[in-house]
């Protein structure tokens, strides 16, 4: 499935990790190739989940990438081979309003894809 399109060509993209190295590695990962303006890191966060038939709580660390349409398929493909989960929650919500000079650094900076 593909993510919804912004108007302004821009997304977030959300994934979380079980540790800050892990975190560290993808959003570097991530600048370094271009696919990513650039990518936030949070935590530790709480997260109240089931998996496997049980209720799980875990501490986890947030990675929000900035990024384009364009390049959206190779930075999930990306996430998705680097990530220490088997199924690693990848979200990517589109921009629908932004300062524009701060929108252009993000086309300006991902350019891979």
């Amino acid at each position: 499935m593909h993510p919804v399109p912004s108007v302004l060509g821009v997304l977030t993209v959300l994934t979380t990790v079980d540790s800050a190295e892990a975190a560290g590695a993808l959003a570097r990962a991530a600048v370094e190739s271009r696919l990513a303006a650039c990518a936030q890191i949070s935590g530790p966060v709480t997260t109240v989940y089931h998996w496997k038939d049980a209720l799980e709580t875990s501490q986890e660390w947030e990675v929000l990438f900035k990024t384009t349409t364009a390049a959206y398929p190779a930075l999930e493909a990306r996430l998705t081979a680097g990530h220490p989960y088997d199924t690693p929650e990848i979200i990517a919500t589109p921009v629908v309003q932004g300062s524009a000079d701060y929108l252009a650094w993000v086309a300006q900076e991902v350019t891979a894809g």
